[in-house]
């Protein structure tokens, strides 16, 4: 069976969309194959990586990329998932041959205030979000 593939776009591809790829990769590697890219490169979220590491998944090796440069190379995606705020979605290019565009939006990591260890625990809400968000796809895709 060929697995669907999925692309996960936020700002930076920092956190969430990592995160996104991170967990459809974990959950259901069977089925699907995620990849994450953003509207620009950024720098990977140190607390992104602790909140995966968490629950047993290093993120810490992931480069950050463009999705432009996935759109360059002609890739081709089943599913383009904006996991950012609205604004933010609306400048996501279109993928030639994406069957289905959907939005999930989650807050952005970056502009989180506190102290690291109050921003860790906001990330791991938006870490268990995301989980349970893409749980609740998949399973309105296989439920018939």
């Amino acid at each position: 069976m060929r697995k669907e593939k999925v692309l996960f776009v936020c700002i930076h591809n920092s956190a969430r969309s990592q995160m996104a790829e991170a967990w459809l990769n974990h959950l259901y590697g069977d089925r699907f194959e995620a990849h994450s890219a953003g509207l620009e490169a950024g720098t990977l979220n140190p607390l992104a990586v602790a909140a995966m590491k968490e629950v047993g998944t290093d993120i810490s090796h992931k480069k950050t990329q463009t999705v432009f440069s996935l759109f360059h190379k002609g890739e081709l995606f089943s599913y383009v998932i904006t996991v950012c705020d609205e604004a933010s979605a609306e400048q996501c290019p279109v993928f030639p041959e994406a069957t289905k565009r959907l939005h999930w939006s989650f807050p952005e990591p970056a502009a989180l205030v506190g102290t690291n260890e109050e921003k860790l625990a906001a990330i791991r809400t938006i870490r268990d979000n995301i989980r349970h968000t893409i749980v609740e796809w998949y399973y309105s895709l296989h439920i018939s």
